[in-house]
């Protein structure tokens, strides 16, 4: 039995907890991490308790007497860290091991006594480990001499990511300076290929796949609600959803921080009217920290009060905050993976469903979201889109190794990048160039072989803003009284007596002061609409498929109630004009006063590439994300034309993504770091991470158009 092979300390633990048994994957992982050297992937539903899977068998492991950082776990938010520090502090807390937060937020007190004293546990995000091997160089190796484990919580938010590949980086760069082996162990609960999360520990040959395929019941209900227009939800849409929170504990997850804000004012105010409960949060990245841990702790410790949360992605992940009885989600999510994880947040008590309410104000968006459930219920999650050779990451991390070592020789710099697991499939010459652009660009100087950071190099590198691959808002505080309410990104809509939306509250804009770079506020009374702000996402190939499957097949689908099966209809009837209903493999394209309308069904990636292709070819039009179609300014004839060209067009591509680069520089900050590659590695880094060239050849040729005149 897995319990009996843990440390007494632990068993005495688990017995204080109460634990009426060990879960599948704390089983699983126990027996096999106690007596392996191998790394593991722990994949497992939401709250199947993998944090303890991967922590029981390492605390009952490892010596903790021994010096050094033994245990470093790693988190992609601050706020996961801080949760999950009390949870692994209580578990470390009878068998004496320290346990140490380590990122901007965190003491610096205990940050550097574990510096002159490293032990136990540390718990960073990779920007934070970056920093300590720029800032601390020195104290990194005695710091992770002795390091055994490395725990990746949420593995899956950095594999194919530009961080994952800045964490895959400097896990490879712990390997080399500390010349000896530890073992990675990944926590997820959507993974969508677990051959590249064995790859992404730098030793797919020793990594093993831990899954858990315990079955989580769910309930799935769908409503619709037209949408007057895209500033404003609809008051009957509010209203559902209020019917939903009055007495349940409820996360709402918009898919903007301006729908967050609408939503929490919205409903709060209909609660005060009705006489409901006033607990209506808004939660995301631009309310201010401390308010977003007061929120958290109050639903934490709700005790079955009814409390409503609107929020974005910040509450997707793993963040602990008891017991949700219900998620909603107001318009489709962009991913499979994202509907999982936020499905997963409600449900977690024992003997309790997920329980899902899937809200849209949109045709297609009902149409979308019908596509996640589907492709939810079949298994399927978006694998990782992997740039094999990310260009962009490798600049930022040459720049970081020279940084932190000094002055380093060029061929060793080279040959460990070569080595590096993040980069093996870049060839030593494509290093070599990029390296000789920095030394002509005065990014890096050279004297005689040895690299250093160059005169126009030196501000990269000592800003705070160089730990990240990603790009980061130019955002203001907003301030109220002095006191801090969050931040929001500075724009054109931003004007003094402008309203604006922050922590479920509407807000008159009384002062801008650009270079402190705040937002004065009062509390809006005039009844002025706000301001709302907006984010995108991409989508995958598989969802649009799902869809085109949904719009072309005569299935009825339970779940959907009348409201919903009627605009299913309505958007079947659209295609009406087509005599028989097309195969998989063919696209509409409807004509109307002079127009092409054309239905595409293939995700963002290969509509850029579209895109790109249409303009080069002169023809005015662009692509309707809300309608799911091209409006072409072209009759059918010239259209085809150009189809028919593309397959040339894609061949050189090369040229034409240059010729956008040139005419517009700025296409290249897609990518934080891309602007200090050359021109021709730009042209690469375009066709890897932002357009879909092999995926857009392969749809152009083997996809038949179908036309139809549409009346009227």
């Amino acid at each position: 039995m897995s319990y009996d092979q843990l440390s007494y300390g632990i068993r005495k633990y688990i017995r204080e907890q109460g634990w009426r048994a060990l879960r599948p994957i704390q089983n699983a992982a126990i027996s096999r991490i106690l007596v392996s050297e191998d790394n593991f992937i722990l994949a497992s539903k939401t709250a199947s308790g993998k944090t303890e899977a991967a922590f029981l068998p390492i605390l009952s492991k490892l010596n903790f007497n021994e010096p050094g950082i033994l245990v470093l776990y790693i988190s992609p938010l601050i706020a996961l860290i801080n949760d999950q520090f009390y949870r692994i502090e209580e578990l470390c807390s009878e068998l004496d091991i320290e346990v140490t937060k380590w990122h901007g937020e965190a003491n610096r007190t205990l940050k550097n006594k574990i510096v002159e004293n490293p032990h136990g546990i540390l718990m960073i995000t990779p920007e934070s480990l970056e920093a300590m091997f720029i800032n601390k160089p020195y104290d990194v190796k005695r710091l992770f001499s002795n390091l055994k484990y490395i725990v990746i919580d949420e593995i899956h938010s950095f594999i194919g990511s530009d961080r994952g590949t800045q964490l895959k980086s400097i896990i490879a760069r712990l390997r080399l300076k500390n010349h000896h082996r530890f073992c990675i162990v990944g926590l997820s609960a959507t993974i969508g290929s677990y051959d590249e999360a064995k790859c992404f520990t730098g030793e797919a040959e020793r990594t093993k796949i831990l899954l858990d395929k315990t079955h989580k019941d769910s309930e799935v209900s769908f409503a619709y609600f037209e949408g007057e227009n895209e500033q404003e939800l609809p008051l009957s849409l509010l209203k559902n959803i209020y019917n939903e929170t009055i007495n349940n504990r409820v996360l709402i997850f918009p898919n903007t921080r301006g729908r967050v804000e609408e939503v929490a004012v919205k409903l709060r105010k209909l609660s005060s009217r009705l006489r409901g409960h006033g607990n209506y949060f808004a939660h995301h990245s631009s309310i201010d920290k401390d308010r977003r841990e007061q929120i958290e702790s109050f639903a934490k410790e709700s005790n079955g009060v009814p409390f409503c949360i609107t929020c974005t992605s910040t509450l997707e992940l793993g963040i602990d905050i008891g017991g949700i009885d219900e998620v909603i989600q107001i318009d489709s999510t962009f991913s499979v993976s994202s509907l999982i994880q936020r499905a997963g947040r409600s449900g977690r008590e024992d003997g309790k469903c997920s329980k899902l309410h899937l809200v849209a104000t949109r045709k297609w968006s009902l149409i979308q979201a019908m596509a996640c459930w589907l492709l939810y219920k079949k298994g399927f999650i978006e694998p990782p889109e992997i740039c094999e050779k990310p260009y962009d990451i490798l600049v930022h991390q040459s720049l970081s190794i020279i940084k932190s070592s000094g002055g380093i020789d060029i061929d060793l710099l080279v040959n460990n990048i070569h080595e590096n697991a993040a980069f093996v499939q870049v060839d030593v010459q494509e290093v070599l160039e990029i390296l000789h652009y920095l030394i002509s660009t005065n990014i890096v100087e050279r004297l005689r072989n040895e690299l250093i950071i160059g005169v126009d190099g030196e501000p990269i590198v000592n800003s705070r803003d160089f730990y990240s691959v990603f790009k980061t808002v130019n955002n203001f505080e907003v301030i109220h009284k002095g006191a801090r309410i969050g931040e929001l990104p500075l724009s054109p809509q931003l004007t003094i007596e402008s309203n604006v939306l922050l922590s479920a509250r509407i807000w008159k804009i009384v002062d801008i002061d650009n270079k402190a770079r705040k937002i004065f506020v009062v509390p809006a009374l005039d009844g002025k609409k706000p301001v709302f702000f907006g984010e995108g996402g991409d989508v995958n190939n598989k969802i649009t498929e799902e869809m085109f499957t949904i719009i072309f097949s005569n299935a009825n689908y339970e779940f959907l109630d009348t409201a919903c099966s009627d605009v299913l209809k309505m958007v079947r009837s659209d295609f009406h004009c087509f005599a028989d209903a097309l195969n998989f493999m063919e696209r509409p394209v409807i004509l109307k006063e002079d127009k092409c309308y054309f239905y595409p069904f293939i995700g963002s990636r290969v509509i850029r590439t579209l895109e790109l292709l249409f303009k080069h070819a002169e023809i005015a039009g662009s692509f309707n994300a809300i309608h799911n179609y091209f409006e072409l300014d072209v009759n059918f004839s010239a259209f085809m034309n150009t189809w028919n060209n593309l397959t040339q067009s894609l061949i050189n591509v090369d040229v034409i993504i240059e010729q956008l680069i040139i005419e517009n520089p700025n296409i290249i900050r897609f990518s934080k770091w891309g602007f200090l590659l050359p021109l021709k590695y730009q042209i690469l880094l375009m066709k890897d991470k932002y357009f879909d060239i092999p995926g857009c050849l392969e749809f152009v040729r083997k996809v038949k158009i179908i036309t139809a005149q549409k009346i009227g």
